[in-house]
């Protein structure tokens, strides 16, 4: 017996040897699969929240006058509008570009948009506005079109997105100053899918005493009108002056509050959803071929999960664990623009129950 048991202690640092051998490189595997769950989950204790904002209060009532609004922020009624230029670097997104213009017709001079024959990441892609614009007869007489040729990745060479997207708003600057634009107008800086209200864009109109820029807080929803997730603020209202700037990055503390609506990946068909994901200046979170996946993608639109099945970005363990998992689903489509209200037979895909998406 005293032998046996010898025996079996001179055996098990051999057994330990074995199930670390066997441990290390699935955990190094597990690693390398999972780097950037790993990486998003640990953020609390790798990264800091950015500086807080300020927010100032947005007031609005129906039929209130725009004196009283305008007093309720502290500033005063103008004798005359001013005039408004909407501004937006285009990609494929037609229905809420429809839905965007339909909305902010009535209130602005311009729209101006800028688009390239290629992405962000390279891909030769149609010219989808050009090829499209009799769709927007409703407001070509306010129409400002400029065009980009795109730079295309070539065989072995990677093009660098966010370099690219710096170079589209660079350009932007020279077809806003060729928009007939002058020192005191606003000029709205925002992507295609962040709409401002029209109560907003009446209140930048009406009122003196604005700050020189706010940073517009937005409503954000994924995929529809039906999953609301957390607000998002990066578009900009200007008034304009010679160094006025098109970016879409933090520029002052002050960000007015709840001024619209940021639809993401709101699209129609699958297939627009599968060209964004290889398009725009995230696509290398597309990491395998399930991710493009028609079905795969169907579900998850309609699950409320993320595409990328990617984490939160959070900055503390409680709020990362809390936003975890589906967005929940709302059942109200009420404070959402007039247009696609006005027009919800066409948008139905936008509003609530309307999830299933056809592939083309």
């Amino acid at each position: 017996m005293a032998s046996g048991l010898v025996v079996s202690r001179r055996r098990l640092p051999g057994f330990r040897c074995l199930v670390i051998l066997i441990l290390v490189p699935i955990c190094f595997t597990m690693i390398f699969n999972h780097y950037e769950k790993i990486t998003y989950f640990l953020r609390p204790i790798w990264d800091t929240p950015p500086r807080p904002l300020q927010y100032v209060p947005h007031y609005y009532a129906e039929n209130a006058s725009m004196s009283t609004i305008c007093k309720l922020h502290g500033w005063t009624l103008r004798s005359k509008p001013r005039r408004i230029f909407d501004a937006i670097i285009f990609s494929n997104e037609l229905d809420l570009l429809e839905v965007r213009w339909g909305e902010l017709d009535p209130y602005v001079t311009k729209f101006i948009i800028l688009e390239s024959n290629a992405t962000f990441t390279g891909i030769p892609k149609a010219l989808t506005f050009a090829e499209n614009r009799e769709r927007f007869s409703f407001v070509e007489d306010k129409i400002v079109y400029g065009f980009l040729p795109g730079k295309l990745a070539s065989k072995g060479q990677r093009v660098k997105p966010f370099s690219v997207e710096g170079h589209h708003r660079v350009s932007m600057n020279d077809l806003i100053r060729s928009s007939g634009i002058s020192d005191g107008d606003i000029l709205i800086v925002a992507d295609t899918d962040e709409i401002p209200s029209r109560n907003t864009i009446k209140l930048l109109q009406w009122c003196d005493g604005l700050p020189p820029i706010l940073h517009l807080d937005m409503r954000k929803y994924l995929y529809s009108f039906e999953f609301p997730t957390d607000p998002t603020w990066k578009a900009t209202s200007h008034i304009y002056h010679q160094n006025t700037r098109y970016m879409h990055s933090r520029q002052t503390e002050l960000v007015l509050s709840d001024t619209g609506w940021h639809c993401s990946f709101c699209f129609k068909h699958i297939s627009e959803f599968v060209d964004k994901m290889k398009a725009y200046s995230h696509a290398d979170r597309v990491k395998n071929k399930d991710h493009l996946d028609h079905k795969k993608i169907q579900e998850k639109i309609c699950n409320g999960d993320d595409l990328y099945d990617m984490l939160p970005e959070e900055y503390t363990f409680k709020d990362l664990i809390g936003k975890m998992g589906s967005v929940p689903r709302s059942a109200s489509a009420v404070h959402l623009p007039t247009y696609l209200i006005e027009n919800a037979e066409k948008f139905k895909f936008l509003l609530p129950g309307g999830c299933l998406r056809p592939p083309e």
